[in-house]
């Protein structure tokens, strides 16, 4: 099992800006994905997995505002791991399982992945 401790993830309707007709990464967007290469980089020295892969992603909010725990625990963070190379493609996960846990001072978020049997 791999486990990496990342940033709070930035909610998926944050994540895209529609520009003329373009979708663009945001520019939290892209802070989040250049903070999780670098979290990602420190803790996981490996070659993109290429299995088929169960995740766990456990939120610990930064504070108590109410939040949809599908967008901030979905398709950004995932897109943020396959930017970090941490797997070949998202695609690859066949289970995912989001839990919201205790608020902490700052935020955070536990990536759980397991490569699971076809």
């Amino acid at each position: 099992m791999i486990e990496l401790s990342l940033p709070f993830p930035v909610s998926t309707n944050a994540m895209w800006r529609n520009l003329r007709g373009r979708t663009l990464i945001s520019r939290k967007g892209r802070e989040f994905r250049k903070a999780v290469g670098v979290m990602v980089g420190q803790q996981y020295m490996g070659l993109p997995l290429e299995s088929r892969l169960a995740v766990t992603v456990t939120l610990y909010p930064p504070d108590r505002r109410k939040r949809d725990i599908d967008n901030y625990g979905g398709k950004a963070l995932l897109d943020a791991l396959t930017h970090a190379q941490v797997w070949a493609d998202d695609e690859q996960v066949d289970r995912l399982t989001i839990i919201r846990s205790d608020n902490t001072k700052g935020g955070g978020c536990l990536v759980q992945i397991e490569e699971v049997a076809v």
